[in-house]
């Protein structure tokens, strides 16, 4: 029989953004210094695991070694960014930016790939949707305003939006 897939270590987006969704719940529903920074690393997380399985969705299975470097720099990353905001400073601004930047990054890299195979795989598009949308809508995180009807803030609103996108990326 062929030999198993490998997945070098790392779970499926799937239960990385599960695991972010549920602390942001939590931290939505329970607003303590602990449940905001789960909450804020988790994302954070989401947002690199995104990066690492674009480099192995563009790059494929046939480079294990540079994918594993890759992976453990982003490993090294997201410690280096936890700890920095764990134990020097908590600064908003500059998670914003980080994730901001991690986010670019992403967008790039997968609407790259997507105009390199858009002849060969017609279903491409919803790639580049989902890319274009996420960046979209994280303008909501960046540009804040009161609350609609007493209830709908641009937070909530961006988790709202993000919810028919993972079904179309899927």
């Amino acid at each position: 029989p062929p030999p198993a897939p490998r997945h070098f270590g790392v779970p499926p987006l799937p239960q990385v953004s599960l695991n972010a969704w549920f602390w942001s719940t939590v931290f939505h529903t329970r607003d303590t210094a602990v449940t905001e920074k789960l909450d804020y690393f988790c994302a954070s997380a989401v947002i690199l695991h995104s990066v690492y399985l674009c480099c192995v969705r563009t790059l494929g299975l046939q480079r294990p070694a540079l994918i594993s470097i890759f992976r453990a720099f982003l490993l090294l990353f997201l410690a280096c960014h936890i700890s920095y905001l764990t134990l020097v400073r908590f600064d908003y601004g500059y998670n914003m930016a980080a994730n901001a930047a991690i986010g670019l990054l992403n967008l790039a890299w997968w609407l790259r790939w997507c105009l390199r195979n858009r002849p060969r795989l017609p279903h491409v598009w919803k790639c580049a949707a989902v890319v274009l949308l996420l960046q979209a809508l994280a303008l909501l995180e960046l540009l804040d305003f009161p609350p609609l009807f007493w209830v709908l803030d641009a937070h909530a609103l961006w988790h709202i939006g993000t919810i028919p996108l993972n079904v179309l990326f899927y």
